[in-house]
């Protein structure tokens, strides 16, 4: 598998605070890769170590195969959760200003930039002031500032904060054709829900420390609980489910637990064989949300 990230034992100490204690893991090319974990997990300190903001106190960093070094930062991509445009500026001057920061020509950054503003149709927003745009369409230019200069890293912190359902989508799109351009993307964010939705491969931080990583169906697949839907026309002997554990039975529907894997061709058989109209019989995995919270032990305040 080819990686555009690797992280090698890395570890990061504040005074007597240890913010990452020796993480590792790769983030493959062309791949949306979702870094989880709580707030105070680590996750901020590690992008900054990436992104050179902040050196780890030891293990190594590679980016494209190279030990991480003065050069990679315009080649990383990285929209914070904090957002960081000037108030005052003009949306176009601001844009070129940001993009020449990361080495691009001024002709590169005006040509680049007009095309990602065409694209989000937001052409006549060159000369507005920042302090003029709504919170979301501000979000939308932050986005356009991290991917003008195409880099093949992208970290995108929260990148859905502030936006409505439409251009959600809009910016989901762009992340998907960016993806299948090649470009890897690093996606962090709290709602475990967009994690499932657009993540191909997880890693989960907790206390400094990685809990789990994996892809995102074999990380599901690994903490199921051997849980299945069913759902029926009729009655049902009685006989046939008194050896299973049921949860959320209704006139016509229930979950049950099995006690190990292979019962469940078993069970399909005898509701069967006991006349039972089955209309379906689907096996339910776990939500990372519910996997997020077992793991690091999250209690709500």
């Amino acid at each position: 598998m080819d990686t555009v990230l690797a992280l090698e034992d890395v570890r990061k100490a504040y005074e007597n605070h240890v913010a990452v204690d020796g993480v590792s893991f790769s983030v493959p090319k062309g791949c949306i890769f979702g870094l989880l974990g709580p707030n105070g997990a680590g996750k901020t300190s590690l992008i900054r170590i990436v992104t050179t903001i902040t050196k780890a106190d030891s293990g190594q960093v590679f980016l494209n195969g190279e030990r991480l070094n003065s050069t990679h930062p315009s080649k990383i991509g990285y929209m914070p959760e904090e957002r960081g445009l000037y108030k005052k500026m003009k949306v176009g001057e601001h844009l070129i200003y940001l993009a020449r920061l990361k080495g691009m020509s001024p002709s590169e950054a005006k040509d680049a930039i007009q095309s990602w503003m065409e694209k989000f149709g937001i052409q006549d927003w060159w000369s507005k002031k920042i302090e003029e745009l709504s919170k979301g369409m501000q979000q939308k230019i932050q986005f356009i500032a991290t991917v003008c200069h195409n880099p093949p890293l992208l970290i995108l912190d929260e990148p859905f904060s502030g936006l409505d359902p439409i251009n959600t989508n809009l910016i989901k799109e762009e992340i998907n054709n960016l993806k299948n351009a090649g470009t890897s993307i690093i996606f962090s964010t709290h709602r475990m829900e967009q994690v499932e939705e657009i993540c191909e491969r997880i890693v989960l931080i907790n206390a400094g420390k990685k809990i789990l990583e994996g892809e995102v169906g074999d990380v599901k697949n690994q903490y199921k609980e051997h849980k299945y839907q069913i759902e029926f026309d009729g009655g049902i002997p009685t006989n046939v489910l008194e050896d299973y554990e049921l949860f959320d039975q209704q006139d016509h529907s229930f979950i049950v637990k099995l006690k190990e894997q292979r019962d469940s061709n078993y069970l399909l058989k005898k509701l069967i064989d006991s006349g039972t109209h089955v209309k379906s019989f689907k096996e339910i995995l776990p939500t990372l949300n519910e996997i997020f919270i077992k793991q690091v032990d999250y209690k709500p305040s």
